[in-house]
């Protein structure tokens, strides 16, 4: 009799075991936005939510959300293998330095839309080399939906993804120079040339515009798309989106 209770205990112990680990998360997630910006990026940063929050029950992974940019410290971002700015970005030095710190020691990051945003008035010489060189140059309005062509169908951030596909409402960036002759940088999806003359105030005319790439000296990707409240209508552009937290939060 003792040895059969001590089996059940040793079973019931595993079995609890078992299931801890499995709720155990795969990797944090820490997603910063900002309220006050441009009505458009707050309705994307709210659907955002919504989405990566659905895609982190189903994926295992922990999902948190703070409109507070002072949590970009060095205590709390250790904490998390993978960072996302949604709308906005880092506004003072004591943030950019943590940041670069996280991202020097092996952090993650996933950046939309806005979140790449960099002029002359910007000033932070480490975030445009961590981008890939390339200053905001110029932009379409009004948002519109726009035809992408995946430069590598092999990298995990694209598989299952077609060959080419249309992307909702957004509005687009262009660079200068473009991030694709830094060579450190891997693009991965590229805005159309077929689509220029794209926009009707603000026209893209020409020119090499990448929309998803990575700086592979970091473990970092920038995805253009981020603008209003059509941004998860593509279960394409979704999947991409998803491939591209389950690359970063597992990545080394």
């Amino acid at each position: 009799m003792y040895m059969l209770k001590k089996l059940f205990c040793l079973v019931i112990t595993a079995v609890l075991c078992t299931a801890a680990f499995a709720q155990s998360p795969k990797f944090k997630v820490l997603a910063l936005y900002t309220t006050t910006v441009e009505s458009d990026h707050v309705d994307f940063a709210k659907d955002a939510i919504q989405y990566f929050t659905r895609l982190a029950a189903k994926r295992g992974f922990a999902f948190d959300t703070t409109t507070n940019w002072k949590n970009v410290n060095d205590d709390n971002l250790k904490n998390y293998q993978l960072i996302i700015w949604l709308d906005d970005f880092p506004q003072n030095e004591v943030q950019r330095a943590a940041f670069v710190k996280y991202m020097e020691h092996g952090g993650g990051w996933l950046g939309f839309h806005v979140a790449g945003y960099n002029d002359k008035d910007t000033k932070w010489p480490w975030f445009l080399s961590f981008l890939g060189s390339g200053v905001f140059y110029n932009n379409s309005w009004p948002p519109l939906p726009a035809k992408l062509i995946v430069d590598d169908r092999k990298h995990a951030v694209t598989q299952d993804i077609p060959a080419s596909f249309i992307s909702p409402i957004n509005e687009w960036y262009g660079w200068r120079p473009s991030p694709r002759l830094n060579k450190d940088v891997k693009v991965l999806v590229t805005l159309d040339p077929k689509n220029y003359p794209l926009g009707k105030k603000d026209i893209l005319r020409s020119g090499d515009i990448p929309v998803v790439w990575t700086n592979t000296k970091y473990n970092m990707l920038y995805i253009n798309m981020g603008h209003g409240d059509q941004i998860f209508t593509s279960d394409t552009q979704n999947k991409l989106f998803e491939n591209a937290v389950m690359w970063l939060g597992r990545k080394k």
